[in-house]
């Protein structure tokens, strides 16, 4: 090929890549495409919480006996335990709402002057735990179950079966007080508000109980004293809004 021919062909792709680039400008832009300009936002935590009555209620209950020998030992505690499955049925708790939580067995040593002397027996600790779905139960459930010879109660956990309407309540009063929070800021920055941009909600705020109480006093005569009070659902919203 002579040196002409060579040297209109490389004019004539210089020509057609310049063409190319021209047809299509974001090719030579594209770092600045892909970072457009923001006007910023306003980013604030909205906290609501919502207020009710548990209706069920969970109560751990246990029978520790002790005897000179692991079979005594075993024995008595199932004998009991028994007892206290029976008295729970005959309230109408069903027996998947009944769950063992700890088994335990352990030697009692004596100790003398020089330390351990020999096993002055064994323990048995065996405990269940109950869901009672019907709140106004608890205080029978707790005198059938000592009645039966349950030795331990380890305190109620009250609770609300279906918590979806409570914490849409709670949800709805964060976002009203993110709006407040929000406009707070704009009104001081000099700002107006804009649209909402991010919306996230803090997930694992804890249900606490207020008021619930157990008055263990006199329970196989009377009966337990419950109170359950009230529990409040928190729930956190963290909003960001533009800027207008």
């Amino acid at each position: 090929m002579s040196k002409t021919k060579t040297t209109l062909m490389v004019l004539f792709l210089l020509g057609i890549t310049a063409v190319l680039i021209a047809c299509n400008p974001a090719a030579s832009t594209a770092t600045a495409a892909q970072a457009p300009l923001s006007n910023g936002g306003i980013t604030v935590v909205g906290q609501g919480e919502a207020y009710g009555t548990p209706d069920q209620a969970e109560i751990q209950v246990g029978v520790e006996t002790f005897a000179p020998t692991v079979s005594e030992a075993t024995a008595q505690n199932e004998a009991t335990l028994q007892q206290i499955m029976d008295a729970l049925a005959a309230q109408g708790i069903p027996a998947e709402d009944i769950q063992t939580t700890n088994y335990s067995l352990w030697a009692e040593q004596i100790y003398g002057d020089n330390g351990p002397e020999g096993i002055a027996g064994y323990r048995v600790n065996n405990q269940v735990n109950v869901i009672i779905r019907d709140i106004n139960q608890v205080s029978d459930v707790l005198t059938a179950v000592t009645e039966a010879g349950a030795n331990s109660i380890y305190g109620i956990n009250f609770s609300v079966a279906d918590p979806a309407a409570l914490e849409e309540e709670a949800r709805a009063a964060a976002m009203a007080d993110a709006q407040v929070r929000g406009e707070s800021l704009a009104n001081l920055a000099g700002v107006e508000l804009g649209d909402v941009i991010v919306i996230s909600e803090v997930i694992g705020q804890p249900i606490a109980p207020i008021g619930g109480s157990m008055a263990m006093a006199d329970m196989a005569a009377s009966g337990p004293s419950i109170s359950p009070g009230q529990l409040s659902y928190l729930v956190q919203v963290q909003v960001t809004y533009g800027i207008q």
